[in-house]
C-alpha cells in the first residue's frame, strides 16, 4: 500500500507507472469488454486498487464507485463479489461513504444479504458497518436489516455469524432486535 505519491513514485520510478492513465484503462477495458471473465479480472483489480487510499481521487474521478454498486444488482456472483469487496475498501473514506450514501448504497448492499456467497456476505455486513452515519443508520438497521443479520448468527460460517452478532450489538439497539424477532 502506498499512502503518498512519493512512495508510489519511489517503487515504481519517476517514468514508472502512470497509475491514473492504468486505472483508466482498466475502466474502458470493463466498460467495453463483452468476455465475462476479462470483466470479472478487470473489476478485481479495480476492487485490489480501491484498498489503498492514494487511489480514491482516482478512482472517484473515473466512476469505478457506480461500476461497483451496478454490480451488485446487476452483474455474475463473481462480479457481486469483486464490487462488494471495493466498496468495502472504500468506505471508511468520508467523500467516499457520503458518495456511496447518497447513490442508493445501502440498499443495493442489503439487498445482497440474502445471497449466500461467503465473499459478498462478509464484504456487504462490514461495509454496513461502515457506512452508519446519523443520517444513514435508520436505513441500515432497519426491520428487515435486523432479520437478515439475526439469520446471519446462525450461519456455520464463524465469521459471518460473528460479523452479524457485532452488527447487532454495536449498531442496534435491544428494541430493534426485539421487534425484528417478533416479525
Amino acid at each position: 500500500m502506498f499512502s503518498s505519491d512519493e512512495q508510489l513514485e519511489r517503487r515504481s520510478g519517476k517514468k514508472g507507472v502512470d497509475r491514473p492513465q492504468y486505472l483508466k484503462e482498466l475502466v474502458d477495458e470493463f466498460n467495453t469488454s463483452e468476455n465475462c471473465e476479462a470483466r470479472e479480472q478487470v473489476l478485481a483489480n479495480l476492487a485490489n486498487f480501491a484498498y489503498d487510499p492514494i487511489n480514491y481521487q482516482w478512482l472517484r474521478r473515473l466512476k469505478v464507485i457506480d461500476i461497483f454498486l451496478h454490480q451488485l444488482s446487476e452483474g455474475t456472483s463473481t462480479l457481486r463479489s469483486f464490487a462488494a469487496s471495493g466498496l468495502c475498501n472504500l468506505a471508511l473514506d468520508l467523500e467516499n461513504k457520503s458518495y456511496i450514501i447518497q447513490n442508493n448504497g445501502v440498499p443495493l448492499l442489503c439487498g445482497c444479504l440474502s445471497l449466500e456467497e461467503e465473499s459478498i456476505t462478509i464484504s456487504v455486513i462490514t461495509t454496513l458497518m461502515f457506512l452508519v452515519t446519523p443520517q444513514s443508520k435508520p436505513e441500515i438497521t432497519a426491520t428487515e436489516v435486523v432479520k437478515q443479520m439475526l439469520r446471519k448468527t446462525d450461519s456455520d460460517n464463524p465469521r459471518i455469524s460473528n460479523l452479524a452478532k457485532i452488527f447487532l450489538s454495536d449498531y442496534c439497539t435491544p428494541e430493534q432486535v426485539m421487534k425484528a424477532k417478533a416479525v
